[in-house]
């Protein structure tokens, strides 16, 4: 089996455990990688244990050993780093939210179409064997027809820390958005609210709140909360609920819990890192050797910037915006 050997454009917290994810995985190899802070690279690439810091991105990408490039880098370069890695012939995976708006994500999907590259977006709560068995069970009507589709989520986040984020609209509904599109399907209209909870530091909202009416007819609610954990019984901290007439499924980071600290996280929620490793073994060995589809495509990615643009749309001018 051929070794994919992989580079990183892009080596922050994330970083982390995609890394750990390559070096679990047979077959693939994290050759190198570029940071914008060279000192971090350094460091970085010492603790990942691989072979080359480059001085460039552009270095990177010209590197004919390199099969694959992560961009894990802030959303507003995804689309200028994705493109480029397209055009050096690479296969890319690009952390969400891809892009910053529908123009770039549609540049992006035209670069890679032109170049017959593979290009997937991170997409991550998907890839986990829960959510794929929700799915399932409603594409073969085991849960009947489907009336409401619910995800939560209350981590909190240092204010120190989120001020280096978008506020939770755009780095955590994202994950909703991709996430009820696999599970609910198309939204016809949408409603937001969002606030900003003793922000100084980090002005930018840190609760969100969405409903959605589904081109199906059923209804979706989806929260997302930087502000607070949620400690009460049965909390929801990620949890994601499906009703249909003939049943339910449930999904939940809190079953399977590890008492330390993990990045930003007070606690560690294992299917957090596990989904970013299914991710990436996903990616290069189904994607890229076996040339399957990913399960959430950068044509979701174009609608699930849609649903983001539409949230911010919808609070701007305090109405329910159709799409």
């Amino acid at each position: 089996m051929k070794t994919i050997n992989v580079g990183f454009i892009g080596a922050g917290d994330v970083a982390d455990l995609h890394a750990d994810a390559v070096f679990r995985l047979p077959g693939a190899a994290l050759k190198g990688l570029w940071d914008r802070d060279a000192e971090n690279g350094l460091y970085k690439a010492r603790l990942y244990e691989c072979r080359t810091v480059y001085s460039s991105a552009e270095e990177l990408f010209n590197d004919p050993e390199i099969d694959v490039v992560f961009i894990l880098t802030n959303m507003e370069t995804h689309a200028k780093y994705t493109i480029q890695a397209a055009r050096a012939g690479k296969h890319i995976l690009v952390e969400k939210p891809a892009a910053s708006n529908v123009a770039e994500l549609l540049q992006m999907q035209q670069t890679v179409e032109e170049a017959g590259v593979h290009c997937m977006p991170g997409h991550n709560y998907i890839y986990e064997a829960g959510v794929e068995r929700m799915r399932q069970m409603i594409q073969s009507g085991k849960l009947g027809t489907i009336t409401q589709f619910y995800m939560m989520y209350n981590i909190e986040h240092a204010e120190e820390i989120r001020a280096r984020y978008p506020g939770v609209i755009r780095q955590i509904l994202t994950h909703h958005a991709y996430t009820t599109l696999y599970l609910a399907g198309q939204p016809q209209s949408v409603s937001c609210f969002r606030s900003t909870i003793n922000g100084t530091i980090a002005p930018q909202e840190n609760v969100a709140m969405v409903n959605m009416k589904m081109k199906s007819g059923a209804l979706s609610h989806l929260c997302a909360s930087f502000a607070n954990d949620d400690q009460s019984g049965d909390p929801w901290t990620c949890l994601i609920k499906v009703i249909g007439t003939k049943g339910s499924a449930r999904y939940s980071y809190r079953d399977w819990v590890i008492n330390s600290r993990n990045g930003a996280h007070s606690q560690t929620f294992q299917a957090y890192p596990e989904s970013i490793k299914n991710t990436a073994t996903y990616f290069i060995d189904r994607v890229i050797r076996q040339g399957e589809a990913p399960l959430s495509s950068l044509e979701d990615a174009v609608t699930c910037q849609r649903i983001i643009e539409a949230c911010e749309q919808s609070v701007t001018e305090d109405r329910h915006v159709n799409l």
